[in-house]
């Protein structure tokens, strides 16, 4: 299936060619400095069910009780990242780094299932080792 181009307003055609030049680290990092600096988010959203029956909506409102750790970029410390995940996901040291490595173009699970303690854990771990990760 082809993707189409879309039309890009000429006021924004130099600002997206300039991006189109980044990495794809440099890129996570610009994302991060707009979320900080506009206090924003470029997460998708939740949005609830218009037509839900009261007790569905109720039962939703619940916190959910387990979590899928991603790991959505890698950061400038790829090697201490790597470290994480061995220890995580009890990988070989090859298998953690092809996971890390992919993990550059596109988000990779490190671990489904993981109860809010632990996944709140793991992304405070992946943060200290400079990844961003999220939790779904």
């Amino acid at each position: 299936m082809a993707k189409e181009k879309s039309e890009i307003p000429e006021k924004f055609e130099k600002l997206v060619g300039e991006i189109e030049k980044m990495s794809v680290l440099d890129l996570a990092e610009l994302v991060k400095i707009l979320e900080d600096k506009f206090g924003v988010s470029a997460a998708p959203q939740m949005v609830a069910a218009a037509a839900a029956p009261a007790g569905e909506a109720q039962a939703g409102a619940e916190e959910k009780s387990s979590y899928n750790v991603i790991l959505s970029a890698v950061g400038d410390k790829k090697i201490d990242v790597i470290k994480v995940v061995r220890d995580t996901t009890q990988k070989g040291l090859k298998e953690a780094k092809d996971l890390v490595d992919a993990a550059a173009a596109a988000p990779q699970t490190i671990k489904e299932g993981a109860k809010k303690e632990e996944a709140e854990e793991l992304k405070k771990k992946f943060a200290e080792a400079g990844a961003i990760v999220e939790l779904k």
